[in-house]
Formats: structure tokens, C-alpha cells, sequence
């Protein structure tokens, strides 16, 4: 997934100016696709070159012009033809989970304060997710056109409750300092040439 692609998805609720769409970005869509500011400008101005997007722009007294930014027929083709290629599983990238992978040459205690501050992040999450969908959704249905936005937040949500229970079975398991000897895996098959 390109940048360009969760533009032009923000944009298929309304027109938004450039600070609109990264305060969503911040938001909403971040949650699972993160651009930073600038980033989001950038490609604004390369969405505009292909035609994807249009620039209307909005006199205002006392502070600066903007700009608001609307989906082309060119960009609302775009996007459809982007959401009908198959999509691709993400992948993790997790430096705690290979710090997790060599446990016995890293320092425990600096391991398990990094494991709290990911359990309090993760925790502050889903809460977060669970005040979104009580405000956005409160009797747990929505209207066909943001059935999306109700399904990535019960996602987010068990996401999050999933790592928040990972963290605080890392913790207990840690308590000890001498952590391997305590876990015992649950079901696992041996990997091949192991054991």
C-alpha cells in the first residue's frame, strides 16, 4: 500500500485540506497506516500531478489561504482499481520480539521495564479503541458505508487486548530472572531440526 492509496481513501468521506487529512491520519486511519505530516503534504502535491485529486482554494481573512483537497473521478478510479488487487498479510518488524528471541544475552531488568512500557501503551490503545467504538457505534451497528470503520476497530481492539495479554504473560514469566526455565509452550510442535 502506497501513501497515495490512504489518501485517497480519507478523501472518500469528504473533502479535507491537507491539516484535515493528517489530523485524520492522526486519528483514525494512523492507526493502521502512520504518515507523518509532511509525508501527507508531499503526496498531496503528487496525487494533484496524476489527477487524482483536486485543490480548491479557500480564501480566509486574517490567516493564511488553504487549500481543500476532493477526489477526481481519475482518483475514485484509482483507489477502486488499488482495492481490487489482492492485498498482502502485514508483516512484523518488532525489535522487542527479537530482543524476546536471544533472552538470555540481554539485560532482564532493562527487558522487562521496555515489556511494561509496551503493556501501558497497549493498554492506553484499547482503551482508546473501546471509547472510539462506544462514541462512533454505540449500539455496536453501522450504516453500510462505515461497516469498514466498525470492523478495524473491533480489530484494533483485539489486537490490543491480545498484546496487552502477551505482555503480562511476558512479565510473570520474567519475574523469576531466570525466565526460560519457567515457560512452558503450549502445544507447540518443534521446528524442524530442533529437539
Amino acid at each position: 500500500m502506497a501513501l497515495g492509496d490512504a489518501i485517497l481513501a480519507c478523501l472518500t468521506e469528504r473533502p479535507m485540506t491537507g491539516y484535515e487529512l493528517a489530523k485524520t491520519f492522526d486519528t483514525s486511519i494512523g492507526f493502521f497506516w502512520k504518515a507523518d505530516h509532511q509525508q501527507i503534504y508531499r503526496e498531496l502535491s503528487k496525487l494533484r500531478d496524476r489527477g487524482h485529486v483536486q485543490a480548491r482554494e479557500v480564501v480566509q481573512t486574517g490567516k493564511p489561504n488553504k487549500l481543500v483537497y476532493t477526489l477526481t473521478p481519475e482518483g475514485r478510479s484509482a483507489l477502486k482499481q488499488w482495492a481490487s488487487r489482492p492485498s498482502r498479510p502485514a508483516s512484523i518488524k518488532d525489535d522487542l520480539l527479537v530482543r524476546m528471541f536471544a533472552l538470555e544475552a540481554v539485560d532482564l531488568d532493562a527487558l522487562r521495564a521496555d515489556i511494561m512500557a509496551r503493556l501501558e501503551h497497549h493498554r492506553d490503545r484499547q482503551a482508546r479503541y473501546e471509547r472510539i467504538l462506544a462514541k462512533r457505534f454505540p449500539d455496536g451497528t453501522a450504516a453500510h458505508a462505515d461497516l469498514g470503520k466498525l470492523l478495524n476497530l473491533r480489530l484494533g481492539v483485539r489486537h490490543e487486548r491480545a498484546v496487552v495479554e502477551w505482555c503480562e504473560e511476558a512479565l510473570e514469566a520474567l519475574s523469576s530472572g531466570a525466565a526460560a526455565p519457567n515457560v512452558t509452550p503450549v502445544g507447540e510442535v518443534p521446528l524442524e531440526g530442533k529437539g
